[in-house]
């Protein structure tokens, strides 16, 4: 079982940048695709972006395409979200996720085992 802890999230004006780190407590995430989701209050959670095992291939949703990076740095077992020109509508509780089933579908909720606590992002306008 991986164990996930997200940090780096906070308050930031419109326009600004964060970047969030999730640590896994795994041996190795190398065989593990890693995720990044968020939940805005009274809102379902939603994908916001995904990067394949190798690291070689990244999704991101429609709405940071561009503003958002994800990385991976398996040799610290920690996956990144780097966020720029962040929007007053990208307030959320941001999670990470790990997922090992193949065929998958990056974007749905169900292709990920294990998830973190999140951390919340906050942008004022």
């Amino acid at each position: 079982q991986v164990q996930l802890v997200e940090s780096g999230g906070g308050l930031v004006q419109a326009g600004g940048s964060l970047r969030l780190s999730c640590s896994a407590s795994a041996r190795t995430i190398t065989n593990y695709y890693m995720g990044w989701f968020r939940q805005a209050p009274g809102q379902e959670r939603e994908f916001v972006g995904a990067i394949s095992r190798s690291g070689d291939t990244t999704y991101y949703a429609e709405s940071v395409k561009g503003r958002f990076t994800i990385s991976r740095d398996d040799r610290n077992n920690t996956v990144y979200l780097q966020m720029n020109v962040l929007k007053p509508e990208d307030t959320a509780v941001y999670y990470c996720a790990a997922g090992s089933y193949s065929g998958v579908y990056y974007r749905a909720l169900s292709s990920y085992f294990a998830w973190g606590q999140g951390t919340q992002v906050t942008v004022s306008s």
